[in-house]
C-alpha cells in the first residue's frame, strides 16, 4: 500500500487551488451584496433629505397662510378704527394691529429663513442624487465584473475537479476511504506537508517512524491534527 510523495503533493496542490478558486466564486456575491447595501443606505438618506425638504416647505406655506391671515386681520381693524365709539377703543385697536404686525414680522423672517432652509436642502438633494447615481453605477460595474469572473472561474473548477478526479484514481484503495473522510472533514486542510519532522499543518513533530513510513512512501496520517502527510519537496 504505497503512494508516492508526488501524487500527494499533486493532490494537495489541487485541493488548494479548487479551495482558492470556491472562494473566490463566493466572494463575489458578497462584494455584490456590500456595493447593494451601499445604494440601499444611499437611498435611505436620498428618501430622508427629499422627506425633509418636503416638511419644510409645508411649514413655509403654513406661515405663509398664517402671514395672509394675519394681513386680513389688520386690514380687518383699520377698517374698525373709522368706526371708534371712544378714544380708548381706537388705541385698543392701534394696540392690536401693532401686536400683528409685529406677530406679521416675525412670521415673514421666519417664512425667509424657510426658503432658505429649502435652498440649501435641495443643494444637498443634489449632492446625494449624485452621489446615489455613482454608487448605482459601481454596484453595475460590479455586478458585470463578477458575472465575468464568476464564468472563468467556474471554467477552471470544472478542469481542476476532472483533474482531481484523475488524480485520486492514483490512490491505493486501502486508503482512499480515510482520505475522502478527511477531505469531507478538512477541504485542501485535510493534507500537510512535513518539514524537519514537523506537520506543517499543526507545527508538531512527527515521530522517527512516522518519518520512516513517509520515506518508504506509506500513507500517514499526523496523530495531532489528523491531516495526510506528504514529505515537503524541500
Amino acid at each position: 500500500m504505497a503512494v508516492s510523495t508526488a501524487a500527494l503533493r499533486e493532490l494537495h496542490r489541487i485541493h488548494s487551488q479548487l479551495s482558492d478558486l470556491r472562494d473566490r466564486l463566493d466572494r463575489g456575491p458578497r462584494q455584490v451584496q456590500a456595493r447593494e447595501a451601499n445604494v440601499a443606505q444611499q437611498q435611505t438618506v436620498l428618501d430622508a433629505a427629499l422627506d425633509n425638504v418636503k416638511q419644510t416647505k409645508m411649514a413655509a406655506d403654513r406661515k405663509q397662510l398664517e402671514l395672509k391671515a394675519s394681513e386680513q386681520k389688520i386690514d380687518d381693524l383699520r377698517v374698525k378704527l373709522n368706526g371708534c365709539s371712544s378714544n380708548k377703543e381706537y388705541q385698543a385697536l392701534l394696540e392690536q394691529i401693532a401686536a400683528s404686525e409685529m406677530a406679521g414680522s416675525v412670521l415673514a423672517d421666519e417664512i425667509l429663513e424657510s426658503f432658505e432652509k429649502v435652498d440649501q436642502l435641495e443643494t444637498e438633494v443634489s449632492k446625494t442624487e449624485a452621489l446615489l447615481g455613482v454608487t448605482n453605477g459601481e454596484l453595475a460595474k460590479c455586478r458585470e465584473t463578477v458575472a465575468q469572473q464568476s464564468q472563468v472561474i467556474q471554467a477552471d473548477i470544472q478542469r481542476l475537479e476532472a483533474d482531481l478526479a484523475e488524480a485520486e484514481k492514483g490512490l491505493p484503495t486501502d486508503i482512499k476511504a480515510d482520505y475522502q473522510r478527511v477531505i469531507r472533514s478538512k477541504g485542501a486542510e485535510g493534507m500537510a506537508e512535513v518539514e524537519d519532522c514537523v506537520c506543517l499543518g499543526c507545527g508538531v513533530s512527527i515521530t522517527l517512524n512516522m518519518q520512516n513510513q513517509l520515506l518508504l512512501s506509506k500513507p500517514v496520517f499526523c496523530k495531532s491534527c489528523g491531516c495526510l502527510l506528504y514529505i515537503s519537496e524541500s
